[in-house]
């Protein structure tokens, strides 16, 4: 269903850009072209100014289609992005953040069992009464 709308969406797209190049911009313009340079044929078609009323109309029913079908397909994508969840899973979370979320978790434990693990390694504490005498110059002498 999506990939029938993008297919019309296209096609809208394409129509809209042909119809406003057929449209003559003060002077003949591919719409004098396409249909018999000196208006002949064209005022048989459409009537004097029928081509240009006819193009304008045209132009604005596919720009409000246009339109629409962008509003119609950002719906449409917005809604299908749901992810299907599994018991425990956050609901609306995709994939990728899940295992991003589950890998920052997994830094954290091994963050902290090293904290621990440093915490009961033995060290040596000096008292600042016993400290040595710190060097009076760079060169420790």
């Amino acid at each position: 269903m999506f990939v029938a709308w993008v297919v019309f969406h296209v096609l809208t797209c394409v129509a809209l850009v042909l119809v406003v190049l057929m449209q003559s911009s003060k002077g003949e313009g591919l719409a004098g072209s396409a249909f018999g340079g000196g208006g002949s044929m064209g005022g048989a078609v459409f009537g004097g100014r029928g081509a240009a009323s006819f193009l304008s109309k045209s132009t604005s029913y596919l720009a409000v289609i246009f339109m629409l079908n962008c509003g119609a397909l950002a719906f449409m994508s917005s809604s299908s992005r749901q992810v299907a969840t599994g018991p425990g899973d956050e609901v609306g979370t995709s994939t990728v953040t899940q295992q991003a979320q589950r890998d920052i978790e997994q830094a954290r434990q091994q963050q902290q069992q090293q904290l621990l693990d440093d915490s009961t390694a033995p060290f040596q504490v000096v008292p600042t009464d016993q400290a040595p005498p710190a060097p009076s110059d760079p060169s420790g002498q």
